[in-house]
């Protein structure tokens, strides 16, 4: 195991999922609910999944698109899903 890339990714993951509104869900349905241990559950296998599925893709898509073509992709993806959650409420 690579324990540079391992300690990267999961400072890099963790650092972005703060304060998102995944953590603000969990927050909030564990605020609403005495079933804490369900949501803990419920939200590490929703974030695995998620995680693995990323992993799975950029493993694949890798193969025929460069690290510089996936940047510029995601980060579109990024800035568009971001100016649609703002016009559309």
């Amino acid at each position: 195991m690579d324990w540079q890339v391992f300690f990267t990714t999961f400072s890099m993951i963790f650092i972005a999922e703060m304060g998102d509104k995944t953590q603000f869900a969990a927050l909030a349905a564990s605020a609403n609910s005495k079933a804490t241990g369900s949501i803990l559950l419920a939200v590490v296998l929703a974030l695995s999944t998620a995680g693995i599925l990323g992993v799975i893709a950029g493993k694949y898509i890798g193969v025929f698109i460069g690290p510089q073509a996936i940047k510029w992709i995601s980060g579109s993806i990024f800035i568009g899903v971001g100016i649609w959650v703002l016009i559309s409420k």
